[in-house]
């Protein structure tokens, strides 16, 4: 793309603080939603753009930029909204839940939730799909146990993003150390060191907040009820276990996403047609708009009613919306600009490392993209990284910390967006359960701070370096 002059902080500053004023009126004073005001967002964007002098070709073409990026995510919400449909249907769900009942004690449920989703999504290295699957079982069952549902959804979301930050399978495990060229398995094993302390801190709070639920929280005679309902509702199976298990098998086996979810969705349908003995048009109405039961008790079909297509056109529409607003700022050199100026504060290596997890943060807030978090500031940091002589694990770390795992407090980001849509859960209200996700962004930070498992590069590497550096430009 080419302009007449360069990006300033003050014009790149422009659409970011309009962006955010108009998101704090329209949520928090006038309670709608996010669309709108990004939409205003990038409105704003676009003219700062053409103000600098990007003609309206460039400015359109970073917006489709910023869509394509989030394409993948679109599909998957898409059929994750499917496999929800379906499942349900299908008693899939209906199954996990009543078996989870009879086995789960409420006073553990949500260390036990938090174990089972860390293996699931430590198997198959997404978060999302673990989150589209187990998740949406777990909510039921916390939920019929007489659990909140912010703290349920929270337990979750802690255990389906250590996997999504550990996993050798995760796609942005892969795309922060491919980014930053440090090799896979040194970045994971760098990420232990605040990745266990904080599974560790959440697991106790978990156990803390639980012990009670056992006592007071719900009678057995509540659990039987709800129970009984699904029998009558479902026909429940243990063989219906298997479908959760292929697809998990399939992830696991490096199956893509796509095709193991396709795979979902199909038996879902079988199962509902085969073993519950509805009809197709009621298989296709659940795949279309969502399953609807009534059961006559509250409880379970709160739980039941949902899935569909239709039911994600809203997680879709505020993806598409975010990225528009994402694209302009990446692609015409905003956020480069707003990144240069941190740049110029980190003089140590203690706040370079700090601005990183705080402008990967920022990223995730600004430009809706957990994608956008870490692609950026791994681009912008590097050189500086380079130059304190840090080793580039310092920067995979800080990305992940940062950025991977802080897009779920955002309600407008995909990943806000789409656990509203799949836990049905809003961000601001399992933000102080979501333990993992904020307490290993503070332990980079204490880290940095005390110097830490900071690591440099020797006089090998830094040479080595330089060598590679020298004929990469000859």
């Amino acid at each position: 793309m080419k302009r007449e002059k360069e990006m300033t902080f003050g014009l790149a500053m422009i659409p970011l603080l309009v962006m955010i004023s108009v998101m704090f009126i329209a949520i928090v004073v006038l309670d709608q939603g996010p669309h709108i005001p990004l939409i205003i967002g990038t409105i704003t964007a676009a003219l700062v753009a053409w103000r600098a002098g990007y003609k309206w070709n460039d400015i359109e073409e970073a917006m489709y930029k910023g869509i394509k990026l989030a394409l993948p995510a679109v599909i998957i919400i898409m059929l994750v909204g499917l496999v929800i449909g379906a499942w349900l249907g299908g008693g899939v769900v209906a199954t996990m839940i009543f078996y989870g009942l009879k086995i789960l004690s409420p006073s553990l449920f949500l260390v036990s939730i938090t174990i089972i989703c860390c293996v699931v999504s430590l198997t198959i290295g997404s978060s999302w799909s673990t989150m589209g699957t187990i998740g949406v079982a777990g909510m039921g069952i916390g939920m019929s146990m007489g659990i909140p549902a912010p703290m349920v959804a929270g337990a979750i979301i802690s255990g389906s993003y250590f996997g999504d930050k550990m996993s050798p399978l995760s796609d942005t495990t892969n795309l922060a150390a491919g980014l930053t060229n440090t090799d896979l398995f040194e970045h994971i094993k760098h990420m232990f060191y605040t990745t266990i302390p904080g599974l560790a801190i959440a697991l106790i709070v978990y156990w803390f907040l639980g012990r009670d639920f056992g006592k007071d929280g719900v009678s057995s005679t509540d659990i039987n009820q709800t129970i009984l309902a699904l029998q009558d509702s479902f026909v429940i199976s243990p063989f219906l276990l298997i479908v959760p298990l292929v697809v998990v098998l399939l992830v696991a086996k490096k199956v893509p996403a796509i095709p193991a979810l396709v795979v979902g969705v199909i038996l879902g349908v079988i199962c509902q047609i085969f073993v519950q003995g509805s009809s197709v048009t009621d298989a296709v109405t659940a795949l279309q708009s969502g399953f609807v039961i009534n059961s006559g008790n509250e409880m379970v079909d709160g739980l039941f009613n949902g899935g569909g297509l239709d039911s994600m056109m809203y997680t879709v529409s505020m993806t598409i919306v975010a990225m528009t607003f994402g694209g302009i700022l990446e692609n015409t050199g905003m956020l480069q600009a707003i990144v240069k100026q941190i740049l110029k504060l980190a003089k140590s290596a203690k706040s370079l490392i700090i601005s990183t997890i705080a402008t990967a943060f920022a990223t995730n807030a600004t430009c809706s993209e957990q994608y956008i978090s870490i692609v950026v500031p791994s681009r912008m940091f590097a050189k500086a990284y380079k130059d304190k002589g840090l080793h580039s694990k310092n920067l995979s770390r800080a990305l992940e910390d940062g950025g991977t795992l802080t897009s779920v407090f955002i309600p407008w980001n995909t990943c806000g967006v789409f656990i509203l849509a799949t836990l049905g859960v809003h961000a601001f209200d399992y933000a102080p359960y979501a333990i993992l996700n904020f307490v290993v962004p503070i332990i980079g930070i204490i880290y940095a701070l005390l110097g830490f498992t900071v690591v440099k590069l020797t006089d090998e590497e830094i040479i080595a370096q330089r060598e590679e550096e020298a004929s990469i430009n000859s």
